[in-house]
């Protein structure tokens, strides 16, 4: 299930991050009461084309971690802190012609934009009330915990906290009431690129399932 977001705060994010290099728009799906959020960084090239969260090749890995952890992609709700692709415009030349072509490979988001997106993921996180969100990657981690933590130091720890939302005046973030479970992890794409972490990527998740089977004993 996509979740039906409400379009005022979708059109003023919009408005807002016009001029940046954003493209399409791409909602968080899964069930309405989810024990677990998955939260990416933001959609891919073929996350837009599809419309879905995580389905490209991070996603196919994520599918294959999420195993490992007893859990399948009807388990959970997935997200991400930013709806839309932030690309990067590169001149490269064409190694088939010799002739200078123009790529849009994806891009970190921005701080600014992922501020301008807070107000609706604070919206999403509330609606769906998760009891455990995993952070995948720095991107969502910081988002959801503050800009001192880092995926490498704290991969695989539930954390119970507090979440940062927008504040009040719309500059910054302040802590949420709520307490939530959150899980720092690796993003897909981590080691896609960097294969040795493959095994800690494992752990991590196998250990999540343990966790999970032990809330469910409980």
């Amino acid at each position: 299930m996509l979740i039906d977001y409400p379009p005022k705060p979708v059109a003023q994010i919009k408005q807002q991050l016009s001029g940046h290099r954003l493209e399409g728009f791409v909602p968080g799906g899964g069930p309405k009461r989810p024990f677990i959020a998955l939260v990416g960084e933001a959609p891919g090239r073929q996350e837009v084309k599809e419309g879905q969260p995580f389905v490209g090749s991070s996603g196919q890995e994520l599918t294959k971690m999420m195993k490992l952890a007893g859990l399948n992609r009807d388990d959970v709700y997935i997200t991400s802190v930013v709806r839309s692709r932030p690309f990067a415009v590169r001149k490269v030349k064409d190694k088939r012609t010799g002739q200078l072509v123009e790529k849009h490979p994806n891009r970190t988001p921005t701080k600014k934009e992922v501020l301008a997106y807070a107000p609706l993921f604070d919206w999403e996180i509330q609606t769906v009330k998760p009891y455990v969100i995993v952070a995948l990657g720095n991107t969502s981690l910081q988002r959801l915990l503050g800009s001192h933590l880092t995926v490498g130091e704290y991969h695989g720890k539930l954390l119970r906290s507090p979440i940062q939302e927008i504040s009040v005046d719309h500059r910054g973030y302040q802590k949420s009431t709520q307490q939530y479970w959150v899980l720092p992890m690796y993003h897909p794409a981590a080691y896609l690129y960097a294969r040795r972490l493959e095994p800690v990527v494992k752990g991590d998740w196998r250990h999540f399932g343990q966790w999970l089977k032990q809330q469910t004993r409980d």
